[in-house]
């Protein structure tokens, strides 16, 4: 795989203060530790790194976070960023669909550079579609409005959380993007033919994001989803509970639209680097390591939920 490129950058104090203190959890009980034998078992040998990460070791993600080469994952999908924040581009007969824009530097930094070496025009971008309102998703979406006119799309009540930040925010923050698009849960945004399906996860954050869309490769095509408010440190999540009910209806939502393909914003768990070394080794024929089929899905999508719930035991939520 690629090397590596590392950017130095200071940490923001929200990403500070997601730091778990292992002393404000509660020892484990036997009813948490049922939901962390779920969780192991579950997960098998695939999602052994993702049960680690959700049940024992959560961590929060970084602006300085590791640098990967900006990957062609399928015909229509392209990743670029850090392997802790990832922005996806999704390209039409019409323009180009990016979900999240990254942090508000490191757009001449990361991002711009980053379309231009996989050849995706950023004038081209005609939606931007935000996982939820924390600035690491929107730091770069006021630049793509200002430059190229592009929508900017959430969720109503992340709108109301990204403006109420910005009145609040110190001097010198990255601003929020001007309201725009109202993403309602399961009314497609559509775009040279091509649609993605956002359903509302409440949460992380209290409008965050999940999507399903078609990818397709070689001829074929497939279904991903990409659950765009994953909790990475429990004790300062919105609303733990809530959570806890979205990953349900997500396990619902995702099994009846039969989405066989996972992807990530924040993808420390889900062995997204040893996938993007294994697409860069890939030969003819040989299956996309991004496609993990349906059951699988569902099974990643199952370790979070019995992790979560150990969690919210484990801090009295």
């Amino acid at each position: 795989m690629s090397k590596y490129l590392i950017a130095v950058a200071v940490l923001p104090a929200f990403l500070i203060a997601q730091q778990q203190s292992p002393d404000e959890l509660k020892p484990d009980t036997p009813e948490i530790a049922k939901h962390l034998e779920a969780a192991k078992k579950i997960a098998g040998t695939e999602w052994a790194k993702e049960a680690t990460f959700f049940c024992q070791m959560p961590y929060p993600n970084k602006p300085d976070d590791p640098e990967f080469a900006p990957t062609k994952v399928f015909d229509n999908l392209y990743a670029i960023g850090r392997v802790g924040t990832v922005v996806y581009a999704i390209t039409t007969s019409d323009g180009i669909i990016l979900i999240d824009s990254g942090y508000a530097n490191q757009i001449d930094s990361v991002l711009l550079p980053g379309m231009k070496k996989l050849g995706l025009d950023p004038a081209q971008v005609k939606y931007l579609i935000l996982g939820h309102g924390h600035v690491d998703h929107f730091g770069g979406a006021p630049y793509f409005q200002d430059h190229y006119g592009t929508h900017v799309a959430s969720s109503a009540a992340d709108w109301d959380l990204m403006e109420m930040t910005a009145r609040n925010a110190k001097p010198g923050a990255p601003p929020p993007p001007k309201r725009d698009v109202v993403m309602m849960d399961g009314q497609p945004i559509t775009l040279g033919g091509e649609k993605v399906t956002p359903f509302l996860i409440p949460g992380h954050t209290p409008g965050s994001t999940a999507f399903v869309f078609s990818v397709k490769d070689g001829g074929k095509t497939y279904t991903a989803g990409l659950y765009g408010g994953t909790v990475l440190i429990p004790r300062i999540a919105w609303n733990l509970r809530e959570y806890a009910s979205s990953l349900k209806h997500w396990a619902e939502v995702s099994k009846k639209m039969k989405v066989d393909v996972e992807i990530q914003n924040h993808p420390m768990y889900d062995n997204f680097t040893d996938k993007l070394a294994k697409l860069q080794e890939r030969k003819p024929g040989q299956p996309n390591p991004f496609v993990v089929g349906q059951a699988s899905y569902q099974k990643f999508v199952g370790v979070i939920s019995e992790c979560t719930e150990a969690q919210i035991i484990r801090l009295g939520k």
